[in-house]
């Protein structure tokens, strides 16, 4: 049968690979957020190209259709969590890799307070200690919205639920 959708890279890496500023900051967001490689971060920054990209085309458009186009982008955003609710196309133009690290579940469940630390947060959710509204989730890239943050708990029969339950 064959895959149904041709598979494309979610990530470009750097023109340049020796760039000391940029390299030092790629390191640092790797540490920050407990990444198990640069490309992850590169997959962060591509993400915030094309939406700032975006932003930008919708400049370029008529009054009307910016605004409309314009309302579409900034809901699906705020959906995602990445701007806030009376958010600008300027907005947008500010959004880094950072705001999307940010975002991902690994980086949640730490801060809330599911994990001691962010590396732990990840190996939770690879061994399946997660979950998202009872459904478990293995992916620590994996983006949250806005409604699913507040779903996410450990998952059912995780020791580390079960240990929660006899403290209380």
């Amino acid at each position: 049968m064959g895959d149904p959708k041709k598979s494309r890279k979610k990530w470009e890496s750097p023109k340049h690979p020796w760039i000391k500023e940029r390299l030092l900051r790629e390191i640092e967001l790797v540490g920050k957020y407990g990444l198990k490689n640069k490309r992850e971060v590169w997959r962060a920054e591509t993400l915030a190209r094309k939406l700032r990209h975006q932003a930008r085309a919708l400049l370029a458009l008529p009054e009307d259709e910016r605004v409309k186009a314009g309302r579409a982008l900034l809901d699906r955003l705020y959906k995602m969590g990445l701007v806030e609710k009376n958010a600008t196309v300027d907005d947008v133009l500010g959004l880094t890799a950072s705001h999307i690290l940010e975002r991902r579940l690994q980086t949640i469940v730490y801060k809330k307070g599911l994990a001691k630390t962010i590396y732990q947060a990840r190996q939770m959710i690879v061994h399946g200690h997660i979950a998202i509204a009872g459904r478990r989730v293995t992916s620590p890239g994996y983006l949250v919205s806005r409604d699913e943050e507040q779903l996410i708990d450990y998952a059912p029969g995780s020791p580390f639920k079960e240990a929660r339950e006899a403290e209380a």
